[in-house]
């Protein structure tokens, strides 16, 4: 059994949330943030976040959402 074996099988016994840490950091080893595009996401998040909360935008339920989706992809 290889190192990363070994690894992998003692990660699978681990609690959910160690292994999504576990998970988000070996990604972000392949794929590191960018710090500028992690902020500019962020302030759209909040922005949006802010429109919903004001009422200035109404949401759209996700079961509506999907719907659309499934409807598109199907065309």
């Amino acid at each position: 059994m290889t190192c990363a074996e070994r690894l992998i099988d003692e990660a699978i016994e681990l609690p959910v949330e160690q292994r999504i840490l576990m998970v988000d950091s070996l990604l972000r080893t392949l794929n590191p943030v960018d710090d500028d595009i992690e902020a500019a996401w962020v302030a759209v998040a909040e922005r949006r976040r802010e429109e919903l909360r004001s009422g200035c935008v109404q949401g759209i339920p996700a079961e509506e959402v999907f719907a659309e989706a499934r409807r598109l992809v199907a065309q």
